[in-house]
């Protein structure tokens, strides 16, 4: 079998104009568990689907807290989300300390941009695999919703969805886009699991191990939403909501074989 010649280091450009370890790195933020973020006028609900690499196995935990204003969902490599998390915590302490004041979610943000663009320039580098979902809250600017990938791209969003399936999720937070900037947090959340679990394989449903969610907002600091509390929530998507029938089944699916990849992506 021919060996790709371009894609031995990251500073080598292919005859048709492609860095091959970043598409790499961009798929395996495909082949991670789903994350979705929706940001309303005054709060921030991240939502993620944790794996588990087997029956014995504990759920990989998906969301991190990164300051009382900040959190972040990973899809992707873990290790590589273990990196970019600590060295964001470091900053928003480097904040507080120089400056007295929370680190804006947009410096922060475009702190990663300059760190995973090194990567894809110096020879003996390789990108990040790993797209994060960051939640911040500003007192200046209000609530704010990122999406971070491997080749440097972060862009701001209403609602976004990442990883496996994302595609699914995609088309439910388009349908329902405007009710987001008016809705209260319950909402927020019901509307997220409604669209995290439509990027699930048909047999599978949402329970209290591989469901997470994170919420930061107005006079709200991080927040995981866990246990009794959780399940409320489960509950009641259970139960069926006016917002639960999508036309997310027409949305071109994804490949079902990326959820089951054993690759070390969370």
């Amino acid at each position: 079998m021919f060996r790709n010649q371009y894609d031995n280091d990251i500073s080598t450009w292919s005859p048709q104009g492609r860095l091959h370890q970043i598409e790499y790195a961009l798929e395996a933020v495909k082949q991670g568990s789903a994350a979705v973020g929706i940001r309303s006028n005054t709060h921030v609900v991240i939502l993620a689907l944790k794996r588990s690499s087997g029956e014995l196995a504990a759920h990989q935990q998906k969301l991190f807290r990164i300051d009382n204003h900040m959190g972040i969902a990973i899809a992707g490599l873990v290790s590589d989300a273990r990196v970019l998390s600590n060295f964001m915590r470091t900053e928003c302490m480097k904040s507080k300390m120089l400056y007295d004041r929370p680190l804006p979610g947009s410096r922060l943000v475009s702190m990663i941009g300059d760190k995973a663009q090194i990567n894809t320039q110096n020879y003996g580098r390789r990108p990040y695999g790993v797209g994060l979902l960051v939640g911040s809250y500003d007192e200046e600017t209000g609530p704010h919703l990122y999406e971070c990938l491997p080749n440097a791209n972060c862009l701001e969003y209403v609602a976004v969805s990442i990883g496996a399936k994302s595609q699914s999720a995609k088309t439910y937070l388009e349908k329902f886009a405007k009710e987001f900037p008016e809705a209260d947090e319950d909402a927020l959340i019901m509307h997220g699991l409604h669209a995290l679990r439509e990027t699930l394989q048909q047999e599978k449903e949402l329970n209290l191990n591989n469901a997470a969610i994170g919420i930061v907002g107005k006079d709200k600091d991080w927040e995981l939403i866990e246990g009794d509390r959780l399940k409320a929530y489960l509950d009641r998507l259970e139960a069926g909501g006016g917002a639960s029938t999508t036309a997310a089944g027409d949305a071109p699916a994804e490949g079902a074989s990326t959820e089951d990849n054993a690759m070390e992506t969370d």
